[in-house]
């Protein structure tokens, strides 16, 4: 009887693909991952990188047996691990990317010292104070005076967006982009609703009319056909 492949190696143009059976344990499938990766290596040039990525099935991959896979893949010398995919996480992670998707909407002035921060996007109904901080993971929209300090993308998004009716903030940031400008907006950038957001060529916070966001992020709504 033929044994069973724990470990398929599929190569293609992006480099190789390792598939992983997800019903045997997980010591076993080290040690034929460990075998077939040192056959398929003596077959490469050394100095020939090779972009791999692990798809583990419906097996659940703890943060150490991510990095012992990703360390037994890095001894192969040319092998870069890309990524590891599975099609299970825990209920924990499913929170936290449900949390990341969600829009929350908060009716209230933030004052000076009060900080409100969300894991996903921000509609704020009311004023930013001076002193008075809002932080979003994804984008921030305020209905109502943006004086205080807004942080939108605090996880890294470069994506993410800032809008206010009235934009006059102490400090605007999206990820780790800073743009402080208490004074310098002109009149009418602080009496209509504008927008800031990362400007690609010269990656700088730039803050325009609301109405170019339609062709610079046309996925930003979520809703779609008025639903």
């Amino acid at each position: 009887m033929k044994k069973r492949q724990n470990v398929t190696i599929k190569g293609t143009k992006d480099g190789l693909v390792l598939r992983l059976d997800d019903s045997c344990s997980y010591d076993e499938l080290k040690r034929e991952l460990d075998q077939k990766l040192s056959a398929n290596t003596r077959t490469q040039e050394e100095h020939q990188l090779i972009s791999v990525k692990l798809e583990v099935g419906n097996r659940y991959v703890t943060e150490e047996q991510r990095e012992e896979l990703k360390e037994l893949i890095r001894q192969k010398k040319n092998l870069v691990v890309e990524d590891i995919y599975s099609n299970v996480i825990t209920r924990e992670e499913a929170d936290q990317v449900r949390a990341e998707n969600e829009v929350v909407t908060v009716t209230k002035i933030i004052r000076s010292g009060q900080v409100l921060q969300v894991a996903g996007d921000l509609l704020l109904i009311g004023d930013v104070n001076p002193g008075g901080t809002i932080i979003a993971g994804g984008n921030i929209f305020v209905m109502g005076a943006l004086k205080g300090i807004a942080h939108a993308g605090f996880s890294g998004n470069e994506q993410a967006v800032i809008s206010a009716s009235s934009m006059r903030p102490s400090l605007l940031k999206i990820s780790d982009t800073h743009y402080s400008a208490p004074d310098s907006l002109p009149a009418d950038e602080k009496h209509d609703m504008v927008c800031a957001y990362i400007d690609d060529e010269n990656h700088q916070i730039k803050i325009d009319r609301l109405q170019v966001l339609i062709q610079l992020r046309p996925n930003l709504t979520r809703l779609e056909g008025g639903h």
